[in-house]
């Protein structure tokens, strides 16, 4: 369990910098949405691939407005709001000014509404989305424990959450308008 202590740190550093954590889903890396200069350090400690994407992790859709086509269809963004079992990444139309650090070279932006209470915590006191994306370098496997994620990143993070014991499993990922699954 996080202590609120651990809580409060793991959000200062995310405020400057990226931060490994916890989620829903695998271990993963998180930086503010609105944050461009972090999300470029997110890229680079990564090595990852401009043209790829990165999904946008909120505990409400409110948080994920602003990258979302303001045309899209009233119905669908509230399917974003639905619970589900399993953890679910919708690939939704892009608003105008969703910058391309976080959409990469697709129209579509990846979304992913959470009731997990760390997340919850980090976009209300925030008040922003999350980049999220597995704490690996691109092409890796995803680190299961903080040695292997030093071994991918040294002391190159602003601030390391252990992983919990039940990450492990990748969301599922289906394109919110046509249904399609992709993973």
């Amino acid at each position: 369990m996080i202590s609120m202590i651990e809580k409060k740190l793991a959000l200062h550093h995310l405020m400057k910098g990226v931060i490994a954590h916890p989620s829903d889903t695998v271990y993963g890396l998180a930086c503010l949405a609105n944050n461009p200069k972090a999300i470029k350090e997110l890229i680079n400690l990564k090595q990852r691939d401009l043209d790829k994407g990165f999904i946008l992790l909120a505990s409400d859709v409110e948080y994920v407005l602003p990258y979302i086509d303001e045309n899209l269809d009233v119905k669908l963004i509230k399917k974003l709001s639905q619970s589900v079992i399993v953890p679910t990444t919708y690939l939704v139309p892009k608003s105008e000014r969703a910058s391309s650090l976080i959409s990469g070279s697709s129209d579509l932006v990846a979304v992913r509404i959470t009731s997990d209470p760390l997340v919850r915590y980090f976009c209300e006191n925030a008040d922003s989305a999350l980049i999220s994306t597995s704490a690996n370098l691109q092409g890796q496997k995803v680190a299961s424990n903080t040695t292997e994620l030093k071994s991918y990143f040294n002391e190159s993070l602003s601030y390391v959450l252990p992983p919990n014991k039940y990450n492990s499993e990748p969301s599922i990922i289906i394109d919110l308008v046509t249904g399609k699954r992709f993973r």
